[in-house]
């Protein structure tokens, strides 16, 4: 069932919402060479306790996973696309990392992720990371009132399959509210004019995730959690919160 929240909500998830970005930020300054990824969730973690927020990552369990996910944050390196789980690696130059963070706070949740890369950006790598982040941006601006689900996915797709990348089609965006997943699903490539129009309080998390090799190939690695590219190319990924308003979005994950 999809969810239209009041204005009063979106404005707690908007608090949920910088949680998310705060901890986010934290995360990125602390992803130096040396540095281990259970590190990363642990500065993750320590903005959530000090903001009074939960994790709805910690614990998670979809039909999917033999296990629930251990961590806060979801730490994607190199060829892992999304759902990493964080631990003993040590960040090495040059490598490129996806983070994915949520917060509860009084209920209401917010999602959000980011990629960048520890030390020197590889060109490649440098224009995988700006083909996302613009077709998260092309997302967004399509997310108005009357418009539908298949012309954000269509935005999103649109970028990534101009850029020559390839796109998982069996993970994307999705509401948000009480619940990080909520009806409806935002799939990251799609057909304009189609789906459920769009409404004043609707609230999505629009996640474009590419792969640079140009394949929409992916598996499972062994932890049942990991999203690894088949051909062993990099991913990126980059996720905000987003209410459909009358006056336009409004994204509730920024800083």
């Amino acid at each position: 069932m999809v969810e239209i929240k009041t204005d009063a909500s979106l404005d707690a998830m908007r608090v949920a919402g910088r949680v998310v970005a705060d901890a986010l930020s934290a995360v990125r300054a602390a992803a130096t060479p040396g540095i281990r990824l259970l590190d990363l969730d642990e500065v993750a973690r320590t903005v959530l306790r000090e903001a009074g927020a939960t994790s709805p990552f910690l614990g998670y369990r979809p039909s999917f996973a033999p296990t629930p996910f251990p961590a806060v944050i979801c730490a994607s390196v190199n060829d892992a696309i999304v759902h990493g789980i964080p631990d003993g690696y040590r960040l090495r130059d040059g490598d490129l990392v996806s983070i994915d963070c949520g917060a509860v706070v009084d209920g209401w949740a917010g999602d959000a992720a980011t990629s960048f890369t520890v030390g020197a950006t590889h060109p490649e790598d440098a224009r995988l990371m700006e083909t996302t982040r613009r077709a998260l941006e092309a997302g967004i601006a399509a997310t108005v009132v009357g418009a539908r689900i298949g012309d954000v996915s269509h935005a999103i797709g649109s970028v990534g399959r101009a850029a020559g990348y390839g796109i998982p089609h069996d993970f994307g965006g999705h509401g948000i509210g009480r619940a990080m997943h909520e009806d409806p699903p935002v799939p990251n490539d799609g057909r304009p004019g189609r789906g459920l129009v769009l409404r004043h309080g609707l609230v999505i998390a629009i996640e474009p995730m590419f792969l640079s090799g140009g394949g929409d190939g992916y598996y499972a690695a062994p932890d049942g959690w990991t999203l690894r590219t088949t051909d062993g190319s990099h991913a990126a990924h980059f996720e905000h919160t987003v209410a459909v308003t009358d006056d336009g979005p409004r994204v509730l994950t920024l800083p």
